[in-house]
């Protein structure tokens, strides 16, 4: 790739592939982990991409992040403990913490590397991890769950990569099962669950594995994202015993949401679609 010029991410499988233009790559790191590089477009602002895949622009990361965050804490009644499953640039913690409700946010993120190049590169994100109520570990998130106490977590978010590499064995059902026993009883998972427009089959098989594990309630939310591929993503929701289809006034966020509205929340809760709603 010849990077004066254009970031290209196929969807494997899809016959598809989004392309940004760059002007330079301003920095690259092969961590124990996985490739980050750091690129600077011509229209999207800076771009971290992670093994080729495209994580977060400048121009329109608050839609995922704010998407994967605020359904679900304000869906659950009183989300005082938050734990964030990767999200190493700290983009999801930021929305978690405009919550007022919120006592203490926890992050685990197996890439140490991916919140020191945040740091440099999009500190308006990273700065959030200075906040009192963040809590910060850099470790493998799998392991981590399995030691934490049993109905300790009343949000759980699962801000992963693709479901390749480290990332594949958060959307096991063993996994899932794991997470809901280590939510309270009224408490909500939130995860990132892929394009349902390129991949279909996936989005189906992520609600079908979260029914194997036990969450009687789920929620598919697709958004516009329009660096990810098909321009097209969702969140799921899923709990044990709380409804999801209700919600709180989120008129105590400071600042107030860019792309969330209770308008769009409600519509999503009341009609997806039709070929989403075929899925589920």
């Amino acid at each position: 790739m010849d990077d004066s010029q254009w970031f290209v991410e196929p969807a494997p499988g899809a016959g598809y592939s989004i392309g940004l233009r760059i002007r330079k790559r301003l920095e690259r790191i092969e961590s124990p982990y996985q490739t980050i590089e750091i690129f600077e477009t011509d229209d999207f602002g800076r771009l971290m991409a992670i093994d080729g895949c495209i994580m977060l622009t400048e121009r329109d990361h608050f839609i995922y992040h704010e998407m994967l965050v605020h359904p679900a804490l304000l869906t659950h009644p009183r989300p005082g403990r938050v734990v964030i499953v990767g999200g190493g640039d700290c983009g999801t913690l930021t929305e978690v913490l405009k919550h007022p409700e919120v006592e203490s946010a926890v992050q685990v993120e197996i890439d140490q590397a991916v919140t020191a190049l945040a740091r440099r590169h999009f500190p308006e994100l990273a700065r959030a991890g200075d906040d009192p109520r963040a809590d910060l570990h850099y470790e493998d998130a799998l392991r981590w769950i399995e030691r934490a106490p049993p109905a300790s977590i009343d949000v759980l978010c699962i801000d992963s990569t693709d479901p390749v590499g480290p990332a594949k064995g958060l959307f096991e059902t063993e996994f899932y099962t794991t997470c809901r026993s280590r939510l309270k009883a009224d408490g909500i998972l939130a995860l990132q669950s892929e394009s349902p427009f390129l991949y279909p089959d996936l989005v189906k098989q992520i609600h079908g594995r979260l029914a194997e594990a036990g969450f009687r309630e789920r929620l598919l939310l697709p958004f516009s994202q329009p660096t990810y591929p098909s321009g097209v993503w969702s969140v799921s929701l899923a709990s044990s015993t709380t409804p999801l289809g209700t919600f709180r006034s989120p008129v105590s966020l400071i600042p107030s949401p860019r792309y969330y509205s209770t308008g769009l929340h409600r519509g999503l809760i009341g009609g997806l679609p039709e070929l989403y709603q075929r899925l589920l």
